[in-house]
This record gives structure tokens, sequence and C-alpha cells, in this order.
């Protein structure tokens, strides 16, 4: 019986009691659920239902539990119900009805974790977006392996999303690697506002082997020579990188696209019809402090330049009309005062912020060697970047250290803990839960242990406490990822499988015996033992691929 079973029950009972006692309908809630006691030792699930319905329907909130017990101890599964304080149901599962979820899990395969809670919401998830100015650094590194998990978590919540990559391929910023670029090729030091690192020379090289005569051009000439070959190159090494970090993006948006269909004039014209643009001192302006913002936006300089803010209006309008119904952003920390303006301008547009745009914010990540921080890189030769952190410890434990803890919390990742063989070693520990349930299937199958039919599995031979911890966890695991995905949170994900999957497949494995040893028959009790063992398998592969990571047959 799985947590969603049990919740069913105890509202099924609820209503029975509803009924017998005369206690109107219509307090009853839709759905309730059922937790874990923190304390094994008071039962297997607990519900309060009893003390959120007592004020409603103006019974003591013991005796209405006490009346919930009497009917819930009916159920067929349910082994004891106990009281507990002011009206706490405390609920213990017979081995049958906890068993059957090892074949329900098995079964399920990868869909197992899997719901509709979100369905219905189309969201489109824009994360990394980093210039094509230079290699992905450590920070858009984050956002990619976050970003990644949490897509992943959305669609299998139910969810319809779009990801996306800005591709800020206009502006100031692109000006100076141009000209950072034909600096290189003629042999010249990098502009003072410009862009350094070897990789400049490596571009600026290729751009010159595919353009031979660009020296040979008018400064300007040759400056828009490398300027579109040059983001192209840059773009190109991005999404390389990416790909093999296993970030791909549904869409790749291009800013000068923005431009060039005249998708700044129909932002600015939408919101001049919503009645929040004015003029002020020849430029154009957006009003977001009547929204919250610290102050009023400037859209169009007096130059007639449009402002980087506009072709944010610009892009956000474009998402809106593509269908999608929530904008998600992933920002880094430096981007903390876009929050404001953003959810101001979402309002100008007539939507409403809460329900239409949504801003994470991340904070820093640092690559530690021997005690202190890896500064640079020695390719990009200021930042650290994606292929220096796979360099240092791999794709696997770069993507887990990255989405494992909260994305609003600084970070270190030191290269001695990610690629050690040992259980602190967090992933190494998961993976390792991965490896071993794979190999006890093989020894199994050469011995010739299997699960067997699935008609002839009996659950109740998983009677065990270290089994039923076991069982408990793997319950677990839909709820986690709902709420991951529902708080964005895929770090969740990540602690589940370390603190409840892995730690209580260890105990069960060192106290279970799964296959017989010497002599010893082959029982029932083994195979049952089977189905548990390959239900933490798939529970474990599934909470990995939401993470991008995978989930090894052998260590």
């Amino acid at each position: 019986m799985t947590p969603a079973e049990l919740a069913e029950v105890v509202l099924a009972a609820a209503h029975a009691v509803f009924d017998e006692r005369g206690l109107d309908r219509a307090a009853l809630p839709a759905q309730t659920t059922v937790e874990r006691p923190r304390n094994p030792d008071h039962g297997d699930y607990a519900s309060t239902l009893a003390l959120q319905l007592s004020k409603k329907v103006g019974v003591p909130p013991r005796e209405l539990a006490t009346a919930l017990a009497d009917e819930l101890a009916k159920a067929p599964g349910v082994k004891s119900v106990e009281i507990a304080g002011p009206g706490f149901l405390n609920v213990r599962l017979d081995a049958a009805a906890a068993g059957q979820l090892a074949k329900l899990i098995v079964e399920a395969g990868p869909a197992y974790g899997s719901s509709d809670t979100l369905a219905g919401q189309r969201i489109n998830l824009e994360f990394v977006s980093a210039n094509p100015t230079g290699p992905v650094h450590i920070g858009g590194v984050r956002w990619a392996a976050v970003g990644d998990a949490l897509s992943r978590l959305l669609r299998a919540t139910g969810a319809e999303v779009g990801t996306e990559y800005y591709f800020n391929d206009a502006g100031s910023q692109i000006d100076r690697f141009a000209r950072s670029l034909l600096a290189a090729a003629q042999g010249q030091p990098a502009p003072e506002d410009g862009y350094g690192g070897a990789y400049i020379a490596e571009i600026a090289a290729e751009v010159v082997r595919r353009r031979p005569d660009v020296l040979d051009l008018t400064p300007d000439a040759a400056e828009e020579v490398f300027r579109t070959e040059g983001v192209q190159l840059m773009f190109a090494e991005i999404k390389s990188s990416l790909r093999d970090f296993g970030v791909e993006f549904d869409t790749y948006f291009n800013e000068k696209d923005l431009h060039d269909q005249g998708a700044l004039d129909a932002a600015l014209a939408r919101l001049r019809e919503q009645g929040h643009v004015f003029e002020s001192e020849g430029a154009t302006w957006l009003r977001t402090t009547e929204f919250g913002d610290d102050k009023d936006r400037v859209l169009r300089k007096s130059n007639g330049e449009w402002t980087y803010f506009a072709a944010d209006c610009a892009y956000y309008l474009n998402k809106r009309e593509r269908g999608f119904d929530r904008v998600v952003i992933m920002l880094g920390a430096d981007h903390h005062g876009y929050i404001g303006r953003m959810k101001a301008m979402s309002a100008c547009f007539g939507d409403d912020p809460a329900r239409n745009l949504e801003i994470l914010i991340g904070q820093l990540v640092n690559l530690v060697r021997d005690g202190a921080p890896v500064r640079m890189s020695k390719r990009a030769g200021t930042v650290v970047t994606l292929e220096d952190l796979v360099d240092a410890i791999g794709v696997d434990a770069a993507r887990y250290a990255l989405a494992r803890y909260s994305a609003d919390s600084p970070i270190d990742i030191d290269v001695e803990l990610w690629t050690r063989a040992k259980n602190d070693n967090p992933v190494y520990y998961v993976q390792y839960v991965a490896a071993r349930t794979a190999g006890v299937a093989r020894n199994a199958a050469e011995i010739g242990l299997t699960r067997g039919d699935a008609a002839a599995f009996q659950p109740e031979l998983l009677g065990h406490d270290k089994e039923n911890e076991l069982l408990k966890a793997l319950a677990e695991f839909p709820a986690v990822v709902a709420t991951a995905a529902e708080l964005r949170e895929p770090h969740r994900v990540a602690r589940y499988l370390e603190e409840s999957v892995a730690q209580a497949y260890h105990r069960f494995y060192d106290n279970c015996r799964i296959a017989p040893q010497g002599d010893e028959k082959i029982t029932d009790t083994h195979r049952a033992r089977l189905w548990l063992n390959d239900a933490t398998r798939v529970v474990i592969a599934n909470g990995l691929r939401l993470l991008g990571v995978s989930a090894p047959e052998r260590m």
C-alpha cells in the first residue's frame, strides 16, 4: 500500500464516520495526506485528519480520532491504529499491505514516481543563458545542472515544459568580444575593456582560417566579420560543452531576432496600450514604480537606442505569446536586483506576476582543491569553466554536486571529496546502491534465483523491521518528486536518495540475506527480497535520472 492509497483509505473511513454520526460531509476535504512519523515506534504513517476536522464539525479531536481509528482498523491491510496526543492517528500496516509496494514499483519501472500534480501547466524554463563571449563559467554550470534537473522534475509531474537558452548576440559585450578577436588576430593585446584568455586567440585563429582575407579588410568590416564568425564559433562551443554535460535545450533564442523582427516596437506598443509608458528628457520610460519597482525604467534612450530592459520586455512578451502561462527564469546572485523590475514589467503587461513570472536566484560556486579555491581556468584565464569542473571530478559528480544543495546557498565543491570512491562522497554512496542492487540481481540469476511470477509474489514475507523501513523509504519517492517540482528544489531528490533510500537499503542488505548460502534451498522469502532489491534499483535509477546522473550496474 502506498501513502497515497493509505490516504484514500483514511478519507474513506472519515466518510463512513460522518455518515454514521450524521455529520456534514461538506466539511470533508477532497483529499488528505499521511506522513511518516519521525519516530518509527509511533507507527508506519500518521494522519492529522481528526485535528483538522474537529472544529469544523464541533466534535472533540480525540473523540473524532477514536471513531476514525475504529473505522480505519477495519480496512484491509491496516494492522493497527493508535491515537496519540490531542488526536493524531498512528497507523501500522500489515506486512502484506506494506510489501505489496515492491511489486508495484518493479512493474511501474521508469514511471514510478511520476504524477499529474502539475498537469495543465505550460512552463517556459530559461537557464544558463551565458553570453557568447567566453566558455560557460562555474556559476552557469550550476544552473545547467539545477535547471536541467528541474525540467525533468516538472515533466515528471505532468507539466508541459519548454527549456530555453537566451542567446545574447546583440549589445556592447558582443562589440568588445569582436574587438578582442580582431586584436588577437593582429597580434595586439586585448582592448582595455576586452576579453582575455587563450580561447580568444583560438577563436581568432579559426576565423582567420575561415576568412583568410579578413585582415585585409577595413577595421570596421574586419570587426564585423569577427563579430559574426566569432559569436557563431563561441556559441557552437558552448552548445557542445553543455551537450557533453547532458544538457540540451528545446529552444536557443537569439536576442538579435527580437531586434530584427520588430519585437521591441511591438512590446512598446503593448505597454503603451496598457497606459504605463511615458516620455521624459527625450527618452521613453516604463512606469514600473506603479507595481513596486524602486524606480521607473528607460525603454529607449534619448539617442534612440533601445535598453537591455526593453529587450527583456520583448522577450517576456514573446514567451507569453508562444502560449506559456508561466515564465521561469534562473539568474545568478548578481542579478538579484532584476526581480523587482521584472515582476513590475509583467504587471505592466497586465499579467499577474505571482502566477505568470517566477525568478530563481542561485548563489556562488567555488571549486576547491587542497583546501583553497581554484580561481581561474588555464584556457579562459579569468574564471573556472564547465570543462574545468568536468575535468576535475567528472560529469556525474559535477551534476550531482551542483544539484545536491539548495540553489540559494553558496557551495564549495571539494575536488578530493567528489573524486574518491568512499561513502563520504555523496554521489559514490548513491551510485554504489545502484551498482549493488544490479550486482545482487546478477548473482541471484547465476544461482537460479529469480523473482518468479508476479502472481506468486508473497508480500507478507517482507516482515522484517529493515524490510519495512526500506519499503517506507521507497514509498516516499512520488511525494518527494512532487514536492521537489512544486518548490523548484531538485536537491530534495538527492538528499532523499542519500538519507532515506541508500541508508535503508544498506541496513536491509546487512540484516536480510537475499540469496541462499551454501546448500540452502531457494525459498519464497528469497524471492520476495529480490523483489524488494529490484524495487530499490528502480527508485535509485529513477531518482538519479531526474538529476541527470547515471545509475551504474558496476563500480
